[in-house]
């Protein structure tokens, strides 16, 4: 089912895990990596056709451990009601994922206030009002990762708001690393780079990745990222191995954001 296999942590045995885009990609790939592991998962998307899908063809065997909620994360409303339904269902939760990400590629002139809009509030807005809604459920020594990008230190065109978002999302981190430190929540952050998805859509976009060599050899690790590359980073920054770790920015991009690049 997956490309390599998951970390094995028997700690997270019974633990009560949240995930936000849960239903495809990175988040998808990390739900599987916590039940694999013996969590409850309570995962939230808003997209029904690939909850189903994805509940049929990668969960059939943790329908018993995985509970999906289906949530508009751009509606502030929508948030405090799945938050209170999880925190009812759960009780205390150990670990909450903050994953679900838009992006708008489009010239300055032609993209509308409100497509910006949808854009700083399912990236960074929701990812604050997750941990607001979810603070009294959340365990003393709980973890919260958000997943950032790479894209907030470094960028390509017409990408201004998913950029601008995720250096939110850097600077929302170390901020509530120090906010909550008092109730020994961890808060840290991690940057994936290019990361391959294309086996983890919902069935109708699902295909096998179309990657050339070039694409593999520029990355000074010699390929292109796996969702399970993030899920392993995502497990670690969320276990007791990292319980000195807080407030910091994973960077997992195969080392591109290292390499000097010039024409030649």
């Amino acid at each position: 089912m997956l490309n390599s296999p998951f970390i094995l942590m028997p700690e997270f045995e019974g633990k009560k895990v949240v995930i936000t885009g849960a239903a495809q990609g990175i988040g998808l790939v990390t739900a599987l990596s916590f039940l694999g592991n013996g969590a409850k998962v309570f995962a939230i998307d808003n997209d029904r056709e690939a909850i189903e899908d994805a509940l049929q063809d990668f969960f059939d065997k943790f329908k018993d451990s995985i509970t999906f909620f289906e949530c508009d994360l751009a509606n502030a409303k929508e948030i405090e009601l799945v938050c209170q339904k999880i925190g009812s269902s759960a009780g205390k939760i150990d670990v909450l994922v903050n994953n679900a990400a838009i992006s708008s590629t489009k010239w300055i002139e032609e993209r509308t206030v409100d497509e910006w809009d949808q854009v700083l509030n399912v990236n960074l807005r929701a990812p604050y009002l997750m941990v607001k809604f979810l603070l009294p459920y959340l365990k003393e020594g709980a973890s919260i990762v958000n997943i950032a990008s790479t894209r907030a230190l470094m960028s390509e065109p017409n990408t201004e708001p998913y950029s601008a978002s995720k250096g939110g999302i850097l600077a929302l981190t170390h901020s509530l690393a120090l906010s909550l430190s008092s109730r020994k929540i961890r808060v840290n952050a991690i940057s994936p780079g290019w990361i391959e998805t294309s086996r983890y859509k919902k069935r109708k976009n699902r295909r096998e990745p179309e990657l050339r060599i070039v694409d593999h050899l520029q990355h000074p690790a010699g390929r292109v990222g796996i969702p399970e590359d993030i899920a392993n980073a995502i497990l670690f920054l969320s276990s007791e191995k990292s319980s000195f770790i807080t407030g910091t920015n994973l960077i997992v991009d195969g080392g591109m954001t290292v390499k000097m690049i010039y024409e030649e």
